[in-house]
């Protein structure tokens, strides 16, 4: 797989200079300050890929492509969402010198990833896998999480069921270990509110034909079906639905089953689905019209919430790297371990510094027809969600 670098030069942006002035000079200083990045751009993640890589280069970009003083170089790998591949490549990049791995999409591949890291004590930033076990007290010193967990996506799914009074649920979950494990903690509380699980499946993740349990769903008296995947699994199994036409009398909703790429890649049958949102352009925060502008200016579209994401973690780290001023890989990880995003697109972020998990607000939206300028499959927010219902306290 060929690897693609971009080189961002600072150009003259005063406060790029005034941060390079404060900076003492020493003889081994790098000459530029590397990221490796491992994302998807193939496999049933790949969709998610291109939008990771634009965010993280305008967080960049918006810099003025400097960090304590010195260019930012950014090595992009395809992890092919795969382990296997995707700790190869960063073993590479970190060999070539890389300062932080920015990555994975896939959990499995963000957990093989944290060994090596950890091993190198190497900063890994992670901005859209959702294992909640990436982030967990006393867990890696050298991860932090700036996105959604699985566990507050499935917090609200579970919200919507009880506010939509569904009685009776059908479950469709990739194969997929934090996928069974989400379903686990969504089934035991659902049952807890009187909802009658009537079926679960466990498709192989990449799966192409839904047709089979399509069919069985059909056939049951579920009122809803919560889909726990995402990528172009989801989009398989809208497509396939919407042939069926079993949104006409089921609700088919899921923790992270849409948003606006994923629909225009479903299609009409989106119309109608539910799902959380780990991003959303309409957000009503400064930090979210200065990057939407920007974002539409530069790409002619509306960013989607793997842009959203890895741009708003992106500028959050580099900026808590730049304000130590320093090299030592050590200072940069006390810093963002309990740091404050006051200007995060999605408004405050807390970085708590028992887990390394960023404190935030879930989104919940619908698929609807939008109106121009907005893109013809528009995810309209119906809830936002505050962080102290979605995150339980760490343990003292």
């Amino acid at each position: 797989m060929n690897r693609l670098r971009t080189t961002i030069l600072g150009l003259a942006c005063a406060t790029s200079f005034g941060a390079a002035a404060m900076l003492p000079a020493h003889a081994d200083e790098p000459d530029a300050f590397k990221i490796g990045a491992v994302i998807s751009f193939s496999g049933p993640y790949g969709i998610i890929g291109e939008g990771m890589k634009r965010g993280a280069e305008l967080a960049i970009e918006h810099r003025g492509g400097t960090v304590l003083g010195k260019p930012i170089e950014v090595t992009w790998e395809d992890s092919e969402t795969k382990p296997q591949p995707a700790v190869q490549k960063a073993s590479r990049l970190l060999a070539n010198g890389a300062h932080m791995i920015f990555g994975a999409v896939s959990s499995a591949s963000t957990v093989a990833l944290q060994g090596l890291t950890d091993q190198r004590k190497v900063p890994l930033l992670v901005t859209i896998s959702a294992d909640d076990r990436i982030t967990r007290p006393n867990g890696s010193r050298y991860t932090f999480r700036t996105s959604n967990t699985l566990g507050m996506e499935m917090r609200m799914a579970l919200e919507f069921t009880k506010a939509r009074g569904l009685k009776k649920i059908y479950g469709v979950g990739a194969d997929y270990a934090v996928t069974r494990e989400g379903w686990d903690f969504y089934r035991a509380e659902a049952e807890k509110m009187g909802v009658e699980i009537v079926g679960i499946d466990y498709p192989p993740l990449g799966n192409r034909d839904y047709s089979v349990i399509i069919d069985k769903i059909s056939k049951t008296d579920a009122e809803g079906v919560i889909l726990v995947v995402t990528g172009s699994d989801g989009v398989t199994f809208l497509k396939q639905a919407g042939q069926a036409g079993l949104g006409k009398d089921k609700l088919l909703f899921g923790p992270v089953l849409q948003d606006e790429l994923l629909a225009a890649a479903v299609g009409p049958a989106a119309i109608g689905a539910n799902s959380g949102v780990r991003y959303h352009f309409s957000y009503d925060s400064p930090a979210n019209r200065k990057f939407v502008e920007a974002y539409r200016a530069k790409y002619g579209e509306w960013p989607n919430s793997f842009a959203g994401e890895a741009y708003d973690g992106m500028s959050w780290f580099l900026d808590v790297v730049d304000g130590t001023k320093s090299w030592d890989k050590e200072k940069w990880v006390d810093a963002f371990a309990g740091s404050t995003r006051e200007n995060s697109v999605e408004g405050t972020k807390v970085m708590r510094a028992c887990d390394h998990q960023a404190m935030q607000v879930g989104l919940w939206g619908v698929v609807e027809k939008g109106e121009a300028p907005l893109p013809e499959l528009t995810m309209k927010i119906t809830d936002v969600f505050q962080p102290e219902a979605l995150f339980p306290p760490c343990a003292e």
